[in-house]
């Protein structure tokens, strides 16, 4: 057996199914992956595929995706599909033993999700959601600081993505760009802090049929706040996040390549000890703590490829991904709730991934 030889046998065969906006992106860092094999990519428009792969490529192009399942030498399946194929898709690939990849949103629907999860937890094998963000560098180093205690105890997040951006048809503004922020609030958070219930405020100033502007509010389980602010309609691109905590307060500016990261030492004390009294504490004087000003040092790698290895090292380890299915679970859970709360004009509606609540049809507090 020749080196090499012995070496793509240690590489995951996989496929991708879907060569639309994203697909070419996980095409490219497939084959560029030493842990991988690409065999497959799998369209409904062959030609699409062909044109993806280029004529020298020795990756196969179909439009049948059962051809792909009964690949023996594929050993996982990428999924960049529309979201309302995800659940058909990613089940009949995990019904054919094959780890699946899914792109965000993981499923059209939560009750979907839960399917696919515990269709993976049954055969044992991973499902993971393409959360590209929570793989960037700065988004690492955020998670590091927040669960390293760097900022103390978290009192609020408060998250922008605005711009100018493409109206779809078919979803609002929140299934379109909150995913983001979400995935990547649940990827920092500490384990014991998790949103508890939300409300949302939508607005069509210009009668697109859904919401273009769109406010999300968390409360979280220690009691602080998380938002959301998403927009397509904004003439500038802004793409910031702010993380308050009780020693210190992050910001994040991905749109500032000379400082995307910035960790502030300065907040508001109380004068007085905690135990006192409401009414006395009312009474506090507050100070003002003024510090230093710190930009973390960032390495520079490429998200997808960063996502791309943690998928294998996920398989290969046989354990759960950073961005599992519990994860993305847990993003549909939030975005199924904004929807309802957008429904009953803001109202406050509880959450149940990760709970053991039976889902409510009711927000908290009835109509409004």
């Amino acid at each position: 057996m020749t080196k090499s030889t012995a070496h793509d046998e240690k590489r995951l065969g996989v496929a991708v199914v879907g060569a639309g906006y994203w697909g070419p992106n996980l095409v490219r860092n497939f084959q560029s992956s030493p842990a991988f094999r690409l065999h497959w990519l799998c369209d409904l428009d062959i030609d699409r595929a062909r044109r993806v792969l280029g004529s020298y490529s020795t990756v196969r192009a179909t439009a049948d995706y059962a051809e792909v399942l009964a690949d023996p030498d594929v050993h996982a399946v990428a999924v960049a599909t529309p979201a309302g194929t995800h659940l058909d898709v990613a089940l009949a690939a995990l019904r054919a033993g094959k780890h699946v990849l899914v792109e965000k949103p993981l499923a059209a629907t939560f009750e979907d999700g839960e399917r696919l999860v515990a269709e993976a937890d049954e055969r044992g094998l991973t499902l993971m959601c393409d959360h590209t963000y929570c793989y960037t560098p700065a988004v690492a180093r955020i998670r590091e600081l927040v669960r390293g205690g760097e900022l103390g105890q978290i009192h609020y997040v408060d998250s922008v993505r605005i711009n100018l951006g493409l109206v779809q048809k078919d979803i609002d503004v929140l299934w379109d760009l909150a995913p983001h922020d979400l995935s990547i609030l649940d990827f920092i958070l500490p384990a014991d802090v998790r949103p508890v219930a939300v409300a949302a405020h939508g607005a069509d100033p210009i009668g697109a049929g859904q919401a273009c502007v769109a406010y999300l509010t968390l409360q979280l389980s220690t009691g602080a706040i998380a938002h959301v602010h998403v927009n397509w309609l904004s003439p500038t691109k802004v793409r910031t996040t702010m993380v308050g905590g009780s020693r210190r307060t992050l910001i994040w500016d991905d749109l500032n390549p000379a400082q995307r990261v910035a960790l502030f030492d300065r907040g508001v004390d109380l004068t007085t000890p905690h135990d006192l009294g409401a009414d006395e504490r009312r009474d506090a004087l507050v100070s003002y703590r003024t510090g230093d000003m710190i930009a973390p040092a960032l390495g520079e790698r490429e998200a997808l490829r960063a996502m791309v290895d943690e998928f294998a090292g996920a398989i290969r380890e046989r354990r759960p991904a950073l961005t599992d299915g519990r994860a993305g679970l847990r993003v549909l859970d939030i975005l199924e709730a904004a929807s309802r709360s957008l429904e009953f004009r803001g109202a406050v509606v509880g959450l149940r991934a990760g709970t053991g609540r039976t889902p409510r049809t009711e927000p908290l507090g009835g109509r409004r």
